[in-house]
């Protein structure tokens, strides 16, 4: 999408006025900061912080056209969360709580996707986003950038932060040109207490570096994205200058230390315990994009030995973290006497009726264009055993994504070119039932709203590439026996980093160690040279690095798109009216053990 660059600029930097905020609650924190005499003076207060809503406002799965569930009991969604909210509050008193958000807000449900794509906010009188809705009414503070804040273009991003009566904090997504911040990089609020002496909370958000790979198309020459300890490192010393009492970092970044894009990036993915540790002056951290629980995390700082207090809450609204402070008044100013964080289950209540009320004719709406039909299947398709067998239902990904790249390049110098594809199984759950095919029976197959990209790649390089997908497997003998449970995700590796790729023939040996399990690789029974060229239809993510697949991401990009490739998925089904696995399906792959199929 086009940048108004004024407008762009115009959004930087600034900090805003501190809130005022009313009222005083003495509450019990767990020591996290060592001892410290007790003064006469003390105040406590709690932040609460959710993360990786991805869309969720309520408790209801578009996918399949159901309340969620799941076998741990869990409960999704904003209204849940509200409720939660207005429970704490009550508790502790309206103004001696915060409540922020980690990101990853406006990507993740038809519900999302409907308001960015099919009745978009960005259009003249455009609708308020619905998590904007939600977000406002339950009185957020303050929210970090997720990295799929970028996944609709900047245009998107901003009229949602226009329509937020909060900040979207950022401080290290910076103008590619001036490196200035290019969203408000912290807020500080003022909390009031019963002995004459406001506490200042400074709360700084930082985002993913991930998002100059991932959204590299919207991007690159317009933002850039330095790493979370460095910019950190620059920033809290200048929040406690300016008299911060309280430091919090909202970070969108997990707390493992990995990163998923080898060498591509000179930043840590999931950074927030090396910030903990090496960053002096940071009294707690709200931890977002892993989709992890963590409860209480301690990480000590290397330079004060000081505690700080990490928490994530699980992802789609499931969890609220609570972070509790206590403060002592101690040579003139507010010092940390302790802090603990705990989490709160969004199942233990009922949705609140005015969450509900807000957004009944958006979720109505969302739940009309889901159940639409677009064609009729003859079989049905499903991701259940997907990850370890060649599925029809990822086949037909491979064969869309290949006839949209075919058709796209007819009239190049390419057009003569082999088309092969990459896909994965992102779901273990999704189902194209026999009889009338819906979009949310589609979406449900293609969750994520990439798009579709062509790379030049020669045969030598699809061959490094199998052999790196076939990392995600277990290394299994030949004679022991098969769990299927235990045959994948070798490394914790997730099911979005294994890739199928059609268009060719390969045995993957999972008696052999990485590096050399494919065999048997072949072209229209031939084995491949590995000269050929070919072009490779691939989803942006991979296209752009992510999961550091190799080669993919240098490769020379022959064409792009910006339509979502389950909307074309959907086109593909609505002009064949009919789903046959008999137009889409092929055996392109199977697992052995030493030459002797697995299954």
């Amino acid at each position: 999408m086009p940048l108004n660059r004024r407008k762009f600029l115009g959004k930087s930097a600034a900090t805003g006025a501190a809130v005022v905020l009313t009222g005083a609650v003495s509450a019990p924190a767990a020591q996290a900061h060592g001892g410290r005499p007790k003064g006469h003076k003390r105040y406590s207060f709690t932040v609460m912080g959710t993360t990786d809503l991805h869309g969720h406002v309520f408790n209801w799965d578009y996918y399949k056209d159901a309340a969620y569930t799941d076998t741990a009991g869990n409960a999704q969604g904003l209204s849940r969360i509200s409720t939660l909210v207005k429970q704490v509050r009550e508790e502790k008193g309206r103004g001696n709580t915060l409540l922020i958000d980690a990101g990853d807000t406006i990507q993740g449900t038809p519900l999302t996707y409907y308001y960015a794509r099919v009745e978009p906010i960005t259009a003249a009188d455009g609708p308020v986003h619905p998590m904007a809705q939600a977000m406002n009414a339950i009185g957020y503070d303050a929210a970090a950038l997720g990295n799929h804040e970028f996944n609709y273009g900047i245009d998107t991003l901003r009229k949602f932060e226009s329509q937020l009566k909060f900040p979207l904090l950022g401080a290290n997504a910076v103008d590619a040109k001036t490196e200035k911040p290019a969203f408000r990089p912290y807020v500080i609020k003022k909390l009031r207490t019963p002995h004459g002496k406001d506490v200042k909370v400074a709360i700084l958000g930082l985002t993913n570096p991930g998002i100059a790979i991932w959204d590299k198309a919207y991007v690159q020459g317009v933002l850039k994205f330095p790493g979370i300890e460095e910019q950190a490192a620059l920033w809290v010393p200048k929040l406690r200058s300016m008299g911060a009492d309280v430091v919090i970092v909202s970070a969108h970044t997990g707390a493992s230390g990995t990163s998923s894009w080898g060498d591509q990036l000179p930043y840590v993915e999931n950074a927030a315990a090396n910030v903990a540790r090496t960053v002096p002056g940071i009294d707690a951290i709200l931890v977002g994009h892993a989709h992890v629980e963590i409860e209480q995390q301690l990480v000590t700082n290397e330079k004060t030995g000081k505690s700080v207090v990490l928490s994530e809450p699980l992802c789609y609204a499931e969890r609220l973290a609570l972070f509790d402070f206590e403060l002592e008044w101690e040579k003139g100013r507010w010092t940390v006497a302790s802090v603990s964080s705990k989490l709160l289950n969004s199942n233990a209540v009922a949705d609140d009726p005015k969450i509900t009320k807000l957004l009944e004719d958006e979720h109505a709406l969302v739940v009309k264009y889901v159940n639409q039909v677009v064609g009729q299947a003859t079989t049905t398709l499903t991701t259940v055993d997907a990850r370890y067998k060649d599925a029809p239902i990822i086949d037909l990904i491979n064969k869309v994504q290949a006839d949209v790249v075919t058709e796209a390049l007819k009239s190049t110098e390419y057009a003569s070119l082999p088309v092969l594809s990459q896909a994965s199984p992102f779901s273990r759950t999704s189902s194209i039932p026999a009889g009338a095919v819906t979009i949310r029976d589609l979406s449900g197959l293609y969750v994520y709203d990439n798009t579709l990209v062509a790379k030049l790649m020669t045969g030598a390089q699809v061959r490094a590439y199998l052999e790196f997908s076939a990392e995600y497997f277990v290394q299994t003998a030949a004679g022991a026996v098969v769990d299927v449970d235990k045959l994948t995700n070798a490394n914790n590796r997730p099911d979005y980093n294994y890739d199928y790729v059609s268009g060719l023939s390969y045995d993957i040996d999972v008696a052999q160690a990485a590096g050399s399990r494919i065999r048997n690789l072949t072209y229209q029974g031939a084995a491949l040279d590995d000269a050929q060229k070919f072009v490779f239809a691939v989803n942006n993510y991979r296209a752009n690095g992510g999961g550091a697949f190799p080669h993919v991401a240098s490769a020379p990009e022959l064409w792009s798109e910006s339509t979502e490739i389950r909307t074309r998925i959907a086109e593909w089904v609505t002009a064949k009216g009919t789903l046959d696995p008999a137009e889409f399906a092929s055996v392109d792959w199977r697992l052995t053990r030493d030459g002797t199929p697995v299954f």
